[in-house]
């Protein structure tokens, strides 16, 4: 394996360009890429000196490379809270679920917080989205189920009991409606 250019201010933007062009991430994440690019590169390199005290000064130039991506709008972790947490709640997860996720990829929960009350998904429509995909309340076949099994799913999907009663109490064509609004 040939070794990786030397980490610097100029090869750790266009690795973050690069990374960027592929993934939409947080200030936190891309910072955790390219640490792991220098110590790769670290790890390849035989003179440990000098590839400490390289690998030193490309870790405090990774500061400098996300805000010059943050100015460029490329990077916003507001932009970023507020797509997740949109397409969470359009996939059925919870709002409690959409802010463990983003905490977990490094957004800041007052950004987190904003993007959850700016979505307009509500928590019946996600809750309703959740039963359709795992075939309970209104969209389950056949036989009425368990109740108690039921209100277990929603409640490890971290629904509120009193959303996830209503979610699992809906009438089919009422929540074919709801699901078809969230669609639009």
């Amino acid at each position: 394996m040939a070794p990786q250019q030397t980490p610097n201010e100029a090869t750790l933007y266009e690795a973050a360009l690069s990374y960027l062009a592929r993934y939409a991430t947080t200030e936190l994440r891309l910072r955790q890429v390219l640490e792991r690019r220098i110590d790769r590169w670290r790890r390849s390199v035989e003179d440990s000196e000098t590839a400490d005290s390289v690998a030193v000064a490309a870790r405090s130039a990774i500061a400098g490379v996300i805000a010059r991506v943050v100015a460029l709008g490329v990077v916003s972790d507001t932009e970023f809270a507020q797509s997740r947490a949109r397409a969470m709640a359009r996939a059925g997860r919870s709002s409690r679920a959409v802010a463990a996720n983003l905490a977990a990829r490094g957004v800041n929960a007052e950004t987190a917080r904003a993007a959850i009350e700016a979505n307009e998904t509500s928590e019946l429509d996600a809750a309703v989205m959740l039963t359709r995909k795992r075939r309970i309340g209104a969209f389950r076949d056949g036989d009425p189920g368990d109740r108690n099994r039921e209100l277990g799913v929603m409640a490890r999907a971290g629904y509120p009991r009193d959303v996830a009663i209503k979610a699992l109490e809906m009438d089919r064509d009422t929540a074919e409606t709801l699901i078809a609004d969230l669609r639009r």
